[in-house]
């Protein structure tokens, strides 16, 4: 557990981030026994990873999709966090700790409140996971076993079945479609990309979706679209006894409301992109089971096909920040996407036309 006494002269002001990482990044903020501190940044956060533990502190951006400028909302988030993600993994989300400023700083959690000092920011804390055992890191390796992911299909089904359902229009939820592919298409076919097939590829989807719109209805009108997860992929599964799914997306409710099988099919997709198709079919086949829900098979390919290009535009647009990390690697991912949504829009024509997949 991180210490409350603090590092003296770690800087000047309480509200300067550089000084904030930098308390952040010294091993002797989180106690005595902590030796080495690994620093990670995302678009969002910062994360710090002790031998045990993880700390993740919220960056003040502002996205179209979230608001994290103000130390309340930050507070409000982090409590979310682990609030919603104590669903499917309960013995991982800590609590939260604050970052306390008396002159120097402390890092207080939460059940050792109040204490000295000012707030000058909030921070999750998580147990550290086994990297071995996350599923994008087992599913190159004879240590994957279908019986790993019958684990996980009965966590899914549970948590699926649990779920809150979202009242939604059947026209709202059709609506929601056309503003993300609107979104995608806006940044994927800028002529600066010059992105393989991604022309075509919105055709068909716009095509499929035309086509599909009863079935996206139909689920909306059959009380189908849940308080979900939100960001299901094989990074954020950890195949433990009983598995553990993490890191749901708390900061916009409106992304968590998902049909169970277009989550589903966003973590088939991103498997088979890592050489592991037969995951998504398993899993569908024993959610489908736990739910008593069989969708018409055509509604996963759009799903998929949805993901994809959300997928590709999320790749791409790493490219206009300021300085990208590994430019190199992102229009290649993002074709590879753009090609998966491709064959989904031609095996949701196929399915729509012989009724299977």
């Amino acid at each position: 557990m991180p210490c409350s006494h603090p590092v003296e002269g770690v800087c000047r002001k309480p509200d300067r981030p550089d000084d904030k990482l930098e308390f952040l990044r010294a091993p002797e903020s989180y106690g005595p026994s902590v030796r080495r501190v690994e620093c990670i940044e995302t678009h969002m956060s910062w994360v710090f990873l002790t031998e045990d533990r993880v700390f993740k502190l919220k960056k003040a951006v502002r996205f179209p999709f979230l608001d994290f400028t103000t130390l309340k909302a930050r507070e409000f988030y982090c409590r979310e966090e682990v609030r919603l993600n104590k669903r499917m993994a309960p013995r991982v989300y800590l609590g939260v700790a604050a970052l306390r400023w008396d002159g120097a700083y402390t890092l207080v959690p939460h059940d050792r409140l109040p204490a000295p000092g000012q707030t000058v920011d909030w921070l999750v804390m998580m147990r550290r996971l086994p990297l071995h055992r996350m599923l994008h890191q087992l599913i190159p390796t004879p240590m994957l076993v279908p019986a790993d992911i019958d684990a996980l299909v009965d966590v899914l089904g549970a948590f699926f079945r649990s779920a809150a359902a979202v009242p939604l229009a059947a026209e709202d939820y059709l609506t929601r479609f056309g503003h993300e592919r609107a979104t995608n298409r806006e940044l994927l076919l800028q002529p600066c990309f010059q992105l393989r097939d991604a022309a075509i590829a919105f055709e068909r989807l716009d095509l499929a979706t035309a086509q599909g719109a009863d079935l996206l209805r139909e689920r909306a009108r059959g009380h189908r679209v849940l308080d979900g997860h939100g960001d299901l992929r094989p990074e954020h599964i950890c195949l433990l006894q009983p598995p553990l799914v993490i890191d749901c997306l708390e900061f916009n409710p409106r992304l968590r409301q998902l049909d169970p099988f277009d989550e589903l099919a966003y973590l088939g997709l991103e498997c088979a992109m890592q050489g592991a198709p037969w995951i998504g079919r398993q899993v569908v086949a024993g959610v489908a089971k736990a739910l008593d829900d069989y969708p018409h098979p055509a509604l996963l390919h759009l799903y998929t096909a949805h993901r994809a290009l959300l997928r590709a535009r999320l790749a791409v647009a790493h490219l206009l920040d300021p300085q990208p990390r590994s430019p190199a690697k992102w229009i290649p991912l993002g074709e590879r996407y753009v090609a998966s949504a491709l064959a989904a829009s031609e095996a949701f024509i196929s399915a729509m036309r012989h009724g299977s997949s």
